[in-house]
């Protein structure tokens, strides 16, 4: 018979029930060891059923192409001014203003040239979960593909050049 390791309030369960007669703590000990034993056998069906299930992975509209192996995209003044045109307003009609897009695009292509997550984004950048969000919502609506579309059109201007 497997059991689970005694836990903090188990154990301040047990000793509480010392205090007690000793036909009480008989039966603590006895609900005890079944309540660990009925504990062991759920988790190992859980593992069991969390192991059968299916690996769902996002449809490939969602997952975005890997940026090439070099590619080191430095964000100029005029790469810029032709993505200005692509972002929504900087100032909504209403709430409160959005943080810099400049600042949200420079984090984002550094997330997707480094590779790294986007909570080891460098503080500079901002809060990781307010670039991450922006970038969702940005790559859903398309925003993102026409942003990288003028990036690469830029490298390709560039490699001609």
């Amino acid at each position: 018979m497997s059991l689970l390791p005694l836990t903090a309030p188990e154990v301040r369960r047990l000793l509480l029930a010392l205090a007690e007669p000793p036909e009480r703590f008989n039966f603590r000990l006895a609900w005890s060891r079944w309540r660990r034993h009925h504990q062991a056998v759920a988790k190992r069906g859980h593992v069991a059923r969390r192991a059968r299930r299916p690996v769902v992975l996002p449809p490939a509209s969602l997952v975005p192409a890997p940026m090439p192996e070099g590619r080191c995209i430095e964000l100029t003044d005029a790469l810029w001014q032709r993505v200005v045109p692509l972002l929504p307003p900087q100032q909504p009609p209403h709430g409160r203003s959005n943080l810099d897009h400049r600042r949200m695009v420079a984090a984002m292509l550094f997330v997707e040239r480094t590779g790294c997550s986007w909570r080891a984004l460098p503080s500079h950048f901002g809060h990781w979960s307010t670039i991450h969000s922006r970038y969702q919502r940005w790559r859903k609506a398309g925003l993102w593909s026409a942003i990288c579309a003028i990036l690469d059109q830029s490298d390709a201007e560039q490699a001609a050049a």
